[in-house]
């Protein structure tokens, strides 16, 4: 897919939206427990084409901004926010980063101020909405995929390892919250990452397994694992999804 193309289908997928996705943002950005209250996977929109400021943090004067898109293997277009540092020597090629964002999260906010703030300190960086997330394809909406989501990093070692001005023997990975574990995930298959690190509060496979500090004993681990069977049962003969990223995607 060219350049005008992409364009036409985010200016499309613009025209039906819903939602003031600035407003949605700006209350967004209270708190990281007020990211998981709003649908904010389910909103797409393209900054480049409002050429509008849409980030949840203040733009800096150090760096230059542009939308980029690119393919996953699972032929999902994921669309990212890059960063350049305004003073690199365009010369020479220079270490990147790839930042993912938090479990319900999108790049406008807590990954896009990293990667703004890496690049601000030199790197060429990349902050990317997850696959079925945000300005990112992918059907249905508002699902986490452990295969998409690390097939996502893979993919912006692609993008980043053949960009004139990246160095690709020097890519790493940040991964904030929920992203930590996807990024790990990549990493374990993806030699090209040459570095990771990983911001978490917690575990959040065990956390999702055995609960908070193993709150759940061996038989609420069952039932769990068996409601999760009985829902699957019920979409499939045409019910309501109730498994997604946020409560309120749904």
């Amino acid at each position: 897919m060219d350049d005008r193309h992409r364009e036409e289908n985010l200016k499309d997928r613009q025209n039906s939206l819903d939602v003031d996705r600035r407003n949605l943002l700006k209350l967004a950005s209270v708190g990281v427990a007020t990211v998981g209250a709003f649908s904010l996977s389910s909103v797409s929109v393209s900054a480049q084409a409002t050429l509008a400021w849409d980030k949840t943090f203040p733009k800096s004067d150090r760096v230059d901004h542009q939308k980029v898109f690119f393919i996953n293997r699972l032929g999902i277009e994921v669309v990212a926010d890059m960063y350049i540092p305004k003073d690199a020597d365009r010369s020479l090629r220079h270490p990147a980063l790839i930042v993912g964002h938090p479990f319900g999260g999108v790049k406008e906010q807590t990954s896009g101020l990293y990667v703004q703030t890496m690049a601000e300190r030199g790197f060429i960086t990349i902050a990317h909405d997850a696959s079925f997330t945000g300005e990112s394809g992918g059907q249905p909406r508002s699902i986490a995929s452990p295969e998409a989501w690390s097939e996502d990093y893979s993919a912006a070692v692609d993008f980043l390892g053949v960009h004139p001005l990246v160095e690709r023997n020097r890519i790493g990975v940040i991964g904030i919250c929920g992203g930590g574990g996807f990024a790990l995930s990549a990493v374990q298959i993806e030699p090209r990452l040459k570095a990771v690190a990983a911001v978490n509060m917690y575990d959040i496979g065990r956390g999702s397994r055995q609960g908070l500090r193993d709150a759940m004993s061996e038989a609420d681990r069952r039932k769990r694992v068996e409601d999760i069977a009985a829902q699957r049962w019920l979409e499939a003969e045409g019910g309501e999804r109730k498994y997604t990223i946020c409560e309120s995607a749904r």
